[in-house]
């Protein structure tokens, strides 16, 4: 018999399972290597939006955004990803470094 003070017994801790905590390591490992990955891609963008600003360039491309664009929904087609979830995040990226190419421009 417990008292009115005593908790309650926990649940018992399931054992870990090995195969999605190996699905989960890969997933940690794709993750880490996207944000590198992007933050290249960012310094060199930033490093666009400098010459660009030194060079009196508009900061965005339309043609080079669109081209880019349907190219990147071709790969993902390719790659069998959802080429709709590709223009999607590829535009994100693509508004950000329009707003880094229109902060170098306003120095």
């Amino acid at each position: 018999m417990t008292d009115a003070t005593s908790q309650p017994t926990p649940a018992p801790t399931p054992a870990p399972d090995a195969t999605l905590a190996a699905y989960r390591k890969s997933i940690d490992n794709f993750d880490a290597a996207l944000i590198h990955i992007l933050a290249e891609r960012f310094r060199i963008t930033q490093a666009v939006g400098a010459y660009k600003a030194q060079h009196a360039l508009p900061p965005a491309d339309p043609g080079r955004e669109d081209a880019q664009i349907a190219r990147l929904r071709a790969l993902a087609e390719d790659a069998q990803l959802d080429p709709e979830f590709s223009e999607k995040f590829l535009r994100f990226i693509i508004d950000e470094v329009i707003r880094h190419h229109e902060r170098a421009r306003e120095g």
